[in-house]
Formats: structure tokens, C-alpha cells, sequence
């Protein structure tokens, strides 16, 4: 199954922000109209939505993505946005943790995006070391 890439949405302008946290508090009321009609929100999506709009009402920036919690290799190093030889022989280097089910390496998500944030905390280290 292909994953749709992750969407980013940047904070919303503080009046918005503003006016959007005040709907929200001491409210977990979530309607959700599609095409006019009504839809009521399983627990757990209606709190996937609270959270996202409390974040939007506090003018924080918000990446919505589909996640699955093992990925294949080639997915991992897709979502990396490296080859996926270089991410086999850093799974070789035990540099990112890899897990097997039977032959088939699977890398954790998690493992993934905390490698991720630490090349951009290199980077911007790099990029402050050269200021």
C-alpha cells in the first residue's frame, strides 16, 4: 500500500488562530460535514482532529501523513528521501535499527523520522557553525 505523501500546513495567522482556539475550549464537539451531509467521528478520529485544530489555534504549523508503524525498506528510505542501498548498509552499520520478518528487513517508523530530525539538527548546526 503506498502511503500519500505527507501534507504540511503552516500556522494559521494569529486572529485565526486566535478565533479557533476559543471555539475550541471546553468543546470535543467535532461536526464534520462532507458534500452537506453529516458524519459523526469515532473516538479516536475525532481526537485526531481536536489535535490538529488545537494546533492550528495555537498558530503552530501541522504535517498531517498516514503512518504504518514497519516499513519495508524501500519505503523507508523513500520517506528519508535516500537510496535504498545507502539505507540497507546503514541498517547493516547498525546506524538505524532494523527488525526481520523472516528474510525481509522492516524499519520502525519511528526509527526513521528520529533519524531524520537528527540530520536536521546536523544541518543546522552546520549552517550556524558557518554564520
Amino acid at each position: 500500500m503506498a502511503l500519500i505523501a505527507p501534507r504540511v500546513t503552516p500556522g494559521l495567522p494569529a486572529d485565526d488562530a486566535r478565533n479557533l482556539a476559543r471555539s475550541l475550549q471546553d468543546s470535543n464537539d467535532i461536526t464534520v460535514f462532507v458534500d452537506g451531509t453529516v458524519h459523526r467521528l469515532p473516538d479516536e478520529a475525532r481526537d485526531a482532529v481536536v489535535d490538529l485544530l488545537g494546533r492550528l489555534g495555537r498558530g503552530e504549523a501541522v504535517t498531517v501523513s498516514s503512518v504504518e508503524e514497519m516499513l519495508t525498506t524501500s519505503r523507508a528510505a523513500e520517506l528519508a528521501g535516500i537510496s535504498h542501498t545507502y539505507l540497507r548498509n546503514m541498517t547493516d552499520r547498525g546506524e538505524i535499527p532494523v527488525e526481520y520478518r523472516g528474510t525481509h528487513r522492516r524499519i520502525r517508523l519511528a526509527d526513521i523520522m528520529a533519524w531524520l530530525e537528527t540530520q536536521k539538527k546536523t544541518a543546522a548546526a552546520e549552517v550556524e557553525s558557518d554564520n
